[in-house]
């Protein structure tokens, strides 16, 4: 984990890890989304992805919880609707995976929702159907300086 004592000068995220560190996580990410666009190429379906990345993050001795469960709360009424974060990465980073033409705004929307709701800083959504790798990333941030 990359938890850390609270510095100065640089923002913290509510689990304690400095945005430094943050992004130097998100590039490793983004590295291993990479590595898997870069075998598997484009045209697969999102779950097929999300397996790969997986093993890549494990390899690379990252880690993550897939298809995190985390509780919507209204005005103090937990809702049971089971929403599920595709991939957690160290506590910090979320992950939404797509397998899709283009990133549209709405993916953008619900990602920062989730951050919003979690109280996590940093998402990157990973659209894994396009000819590069790079082409498919959008990083959202939620009050996060870095």
């Amino acid at each position: 984990m990359l938890f850390v004592k609270r510095a100065e000068k640089q923002k913290v995220n509510p689990y304690g890890i400095v945005s430094m560190e943050i992004n130097k996580l998100s590039k490793r990410i983004i590295g291993a989304a990479i590595e898997v666009h870069r075998i598997l190429g484009p045209g697969l379906l999102e779950s097929a992805y999300e397996q790969c990345l997986c093993h890549e993050l494990n390899l690379q001795k990252i880690s993550f919880e897939r298809q995190k469960e985390f509780p919507v709360t209204y005005k103090g009424m937990k809702l049971d609707c089971g929403y599920r974060l595709d991939i957690m990465v160290e506590n910090a980073i979320i992950l939404e995976l797509k397998s899709c033409e283009k990133i549209e705004p709405i993916h953008k929307a619900q990602l920062l929702t989730y951050l919003k709701l979690t109280g996590i800083s940093l998402g990157l959504i990973l659209n894994f159907n396009r000819a590069t790798m790079r082409e498919g990333i959008a990083r959202i941030v939620n009050e996060f300086d870095g």
